[in-house]
This record gives structure tokens, sequence and C-alpha cells, in this order.
């Protein structure tokens, strides 16, 4: 399944060919096209499997290659993480409190897989939304963070503890 607009790498990945930061779980797929690169995977796991740890972060501000940890915090990845795309059936769940990626608990991860996350799981609002253009058969469309969804539309997601208290708190 294709993925939908990923959030493209920061400069210093985008610009430079730097050394992989996942050589044994992820490889990338680099595209002189906007927003055309992903990231792959090369190993199988079990649904629920840790995939990798969040490590090397440096802490950053609402943009299109942060990713949201709370509230009022963002970070930047700065690895090849930030190639996971967007995808309303993903294949993995950022876990910002524990600094974790999983694979989601409801299908295997196979070698070949793309690597995607729902958005909305860590991002109330969304610095450049989009339209989806993922192809999952529940695809929510215009992806412009968990703010603009309703509690259906967020049913049967996993989704972190910040946007779970932000949604609790607009009811």
């Amino acid at each position: 399944m294709p993925s939908a607009d990923p959030i493209p790498a920061s400069p210093a990945l985008r610009d430079k060919a730097p050394s992989p930061t996942h050589p044994d779980r992820l490889r990338v797929n680099r595209s002189p096209k906007a927003f055309g690169s992903g990231a792959y995977s090369l190993v199988d796991l079990p649904a629920g499997a840790l995939f990798a740890t969040i490590t090397g972060t440096t802490p950053g501000h609402k943009a299109y290659t942060s990713v949201q940890t709370g509230r009022d915090t963002h970070i930047e990845l700065n690895s090849d993480l930030v190639y996971c795309n967007h995808s309303c059936a993903p294949s993995l769940v950022f876990d910002m409190a524990r600094m974790e990626v999983r694979v989601v608990d409801e299908k295997p991860l196979k070698a070949g897989d793309a690597l995607t996350f729902f958005y909305p799981s860590t991002e109330w609002e969304m610095d450049q939304p989009f339209q989806c253009t993922c192809g999952a058969n529940a695809c929510r469309g215009w992806i412009s963070g968990a703010k603009t969804m309703s509690a259906e539309e967020l049913d049967g997601y996993w989704l972190n503890g910040h946007i779970v208290q932000l949604r609790n708190e607009r009811k």
C-alpha cells in the first residue's frame, strides 16, 4: 500500500546521505520528489513487538519534521525514523511516553513493509496538514491532527497519552 504524503526529512538528513541510524531494522528509499522518500522494514516482527527505541532526539517546535511528545513539546528525531510516513492503516506505533516504536497490535510486520504510523496519534494540530492518499479502506482523508477529528474517527487507533488528554479536555 502506498503511504500518504510523508513528513520529509529535516534538511540535515535530506541534503546528505548520512550513515543509517537503524541499519539492521530499516532501509530508506530516498526520492528527489518532495515528500517521496520512505522507510521500509528489513525485519519480520510479531504484532506488538518493539521495533526501535527513540534515541538521539533534540528538543524541537511544531514543524513538519517534528513529533509531538506532550501538550506543548516536540522533538526532532534526528534518525532514519523521520522517514516513517503516515498511513490510516499504520504498521507502527510511535509511543512518545516510552520513547519506543512498536509494531501495531493488529498485525505482524514483514520485511519489505512500509514503515508508517498514524500522525494524529502523536500530533494534536499539525504544522502542515495534507490530503492523505494512503489507499486504506478507512482512509481519513484530510490529515491535520487529532484536534479536528471526531472521537469516532479516532476510535480503533492507538493514541499517545497527551492526545487522549487533549481529546478528553475538548469534550
